[in-house]
């Protein structure tokens, strides 16, 4: 599909207090478009599909259109199909045709019908010699660069081509010769007869079909013309009987040609054109579709172009398509994204007209709110450093109960091994503290989450000067349950058992791009120049053995540290891997990025 071009656009900036309301209550200019269609008698219910274009995965932008037309059809009790637009072979891959359908699926939607672009090669064929018989289409032997110099500009109009008035008999004769393979790759373009003095240039006479020998993953070797996006959606959608074309802006200047499309082939009162599809027991579901444009979605410190996608990809700048600082849906599910924080966003953002900028906030927050509520708690150090408690005896090791959720007592509790030799975060202790510090410090005390009060009596350090470990007493007297547990103390601080730990691979992701807009090469820089060199770094860290035996793909939130997840390739419960999702606060907001 193009690309948005557009520039004119404004920030949407987080809002913690936004909750969408229940699905049956969005308000929306396209939501209200249908109930008056319905109201009306338009129609009995909607049909929407979700159309990729299988050359590449699916982008965060995508989860936007997959969420209206899902979500539409579900609301007033319609259908979505999910339908590949398979018009361009060369670019196409089976590999990308699996992975959409995985994101659909994970997304939490289902379609009516899979369908292709390439189900209906033959209609459109037809179709185009129906154009053809009518005088509305013609078979042209201008080159690509003398199209481009004949189309005209912006505020000239174009010139016809000195093919434009062959008879319907060579158009056709041509046309067939096009379809049995005669002429090489480019040497001729079927083209709509429109208006070449037209102000909207899709409208100067537009290619349909091009010559284009490239097997196809579907149709292999039977086609070597392949018709243009323009003209095969618009059909496909009146094929399917879509009643609400649902499209993003770029098309709102195609949408004359859409119409024009649908409107001359007029599937719906020719059903000769249907006959491959109806010898094939498809149903004849033609009727006439109505596009409609929104906004797409767009997020800073993000790129969505599928070129630069393909590039960071292509030139290793990123591990993959999975990589979890690609804004991918493979990407941001391997990073920990859920299918419900998505979906969040995309009620918090809204459908609208216009275009505008989402803060990368935004989407964090969806995240932390979601997971906030459904993420089990478990205890890990990214940073260690050993903290050994001298008045417990040597192997001493018992077990805690835990909440696995703070607020909600219906996950349950866990056993947490508790013992004499402790790993915390290094950044837990000074030992030339800062004003206002409410941790470790020399003679100072902290409360062991969930297991007393400790003080740190001394600091041991190695050759270098560097501290080692630290060696300090546990106030028998403050253990849970006991008078002395309710003393006041400032700070409180994680910890995992060192005998009991599981050594684990902690992958901290940040944004993929240190700039809010990527994209902006104004002073001469690309968005290769933006890569943030902090996106990814990798510690060894120790979790507790309930965070180790997890599932890949199960989030946890780590106290005081973030939001992870068990990688879904690398995670193994004897070497696990968590992958950093989201901090537990905006640091970019409150840094300033």
């Amino acid at each position: 599909m193009p690309a948005s071009t557009s520039k004119n656009v404004t920030a949407i900036t987080p809002d913690k207090h936004t909750e969408p309301g229940p699905a049956v209550g969005k308000q929306d200019f396209i939501r209200q478009i249908v109930r008056d269609d319905l109201a009306q008698g338009r129609h009995k219910a909607p049909k929407t599909r979700f159309p990729p274009e299988p050359n590449g995965y699916l982008h965060i932008g995508h989860a936007k259109a997959i969420c209206l037309n899902f979500g539409i059809a579900s609301e007033f009790g319609g259908v979505c199909n999910l339908r590949f637009d398979d018009t361009n072979p060369a670019k196409e891959d089976p590999e990308f045709v699996r992975a959409i359908e995985d994101d659909v699926r994970w997304l939490g939607f289902e379609w009516a019908e899979l369908r292709h672009a390439s189900d209906y090669f033959e209609v459109l064929y037809r179709a185009a010699e129906k154009l053809i018989r009518q005088g509305d289409a013609f078979v042209c032997d201008l080159s690509a660069e003398q199209v481009r110099e004949y189309r005209g500009t912006l505020t000239e109009p174009g010139r016809h081509s000195p093919f434009r008035e062959r008879s319907v008999e060579e158009n056709l004769d041509l046309f067939a010769r096009m379809r049995a393979g005669e002429f090489a790759d480019g040497a001729r373009t079927l083209r709509a007869k429109i208006d070449m003095a037209s102000g909207n240039i899709n409208l100067r006479d537009p290619a349909l079909y091009r010559i284009k020998k490239v097997a196809h993953q579907n149709t292999g070797d039977d086609w070597p013309i392949y018709p243009m996006y323009d003209f095969a959606h618009a059909l496909s959608d009146a094929v399917e009987g879509i009643t609400h074309s649902l499209c993003t802006l770029e098309f709102e200047d195609h949408r004359p040609l859409y119409d024009w499309c649908v409107d001359k082939v007029d599937l719906a009162h020719s059903p000769e054109l249907l006959q491959p599809l109806l010898d094939r027991g498809l149903p004849n579901q033609a009727a006439k579709p109505r596009q409609i444009e929104f906004s797409r979605l767009n997020i800073s410190y993000t790129v969505m172009s599928k070129r630069k996608l393909v590039a960071l990809v292509n030139d290793g700048l990123v591990e993959g398509w999975d990589d979890p600082r690609m804004y991918t849906l493979q990407g941001l599910r391997r990073r920990g994204y859920t299918p419900a924080s998505l979906r969040l966003l995309i009620d918090r953002v809204g459908i609208s007209k216009q275009n505008s900028v989402i803060d990368f906030g935004v989407l964090e927050g969806c995240l932390r709110d979601d997971l906030d509520a459904h993420a089990p708690r478990r205890m890990a150090v990214v940073d260690p450093l050993k903290f050994v408690l001298t008045n417990l005896p040597e192997g001493h090791a018992e077990t805690l109960s835990f909440p696995n959720h703070p607020k909600d007592e219906a996950m349950g509790h866990r056993v947490v091994p508790f013992s004499r030799e402790l790993w915390i975060e290094r950044e837990d202790f000074a030992e030339a503290p800062p004003k206002g510090w409410k941790r470790l410090v020399p003679g100072g005390e902290v409360r062991l989450r969930g297991a007393g009060i400790a003080r740190c009596d001394e600091v041991i350090k190695n050759a270098a000067g560097e501290i080692v470990e630290l060696r300090g007493t546990l106030d028998l007297e403050s253990r849970p349950g006991m008078t002395g547990a309710d003393r006041k103390i400032k700070g409180t601080i994680h910890w995992v058992s060192a005998p009991h730990a599981v050594p684990a691979e902690i992958r901290l992701y940040d944004r993929l791009f240190a700039v809010a807009d990527p994209d902006d090469e104004s002073e001469g820089k690309s968005y290769r120049d933006h890569l943030n060199p902090a996106s990814r770094s990798v510690v060894r860290g120790w979790v507790e053995p309930a965070a180790a035996t997890a599932a890949p793909e199960t989030s946890f939130q780590f106290e005081r540290l973030g939001y992870f997840v068990a990688d879904r390739r690398d995670h193994a419960p004897d070497a696990p891997v968590f992958n950093r999702s989201v901090t537990l606060r905006d640091a970019w907001s409150q840094n300033g990025g």
